[in-house]
């Protein structure tokens, strides 16, 4: 609808603002329910972060593991000495010493 004012054509905006409201409330309303897809998605999405944040640790121990398989299946010694720390046992004559790590109040 078109009308005229002060010599102006103005355009009438009747049916325009409805839809901005509408857009508005629905909004509206999915920010404010808990069970919508908004707040699902975004609890979700830092649930995933969080998960990549775990992987990323578990395949780095992963490695570490590897790593130390490795050495255990081609170096005798230190088969034995993994053996020795896990049972705390010491060959006949060697002393062990072991050093605690730092205390908080240090």
């Amino acid at each position: 609808m078109t009308v005229v004012r002060n010599g102006v054509w103005v355009r009438g905006l009747r049916a325009y603002w409805l839809l901005p409201v509408i857009a508005a409330a629905g909004l509206a309303l999915t920010l404010a329910d808990r069970e919508s897809g908004l707040v699902v998605w975004y609890e979700t999405h830092e649930e995933l972060e969080v998960s990549r944040d775990r992987i990323a640790a578990l395949n780095t121990r992963v490695e570490t593991l590897k790593s130390e398989i490795n050495a255990l299946e081609r170096d005798p010694f230190a088969l034995e000495r993994a053996i020795r720390e896990e049972l705390e046992l010491a060959r006949p004559g060697e002393i062990v010493v072991r050093f605690a790590p730092p205390s908080m109040s240090d």
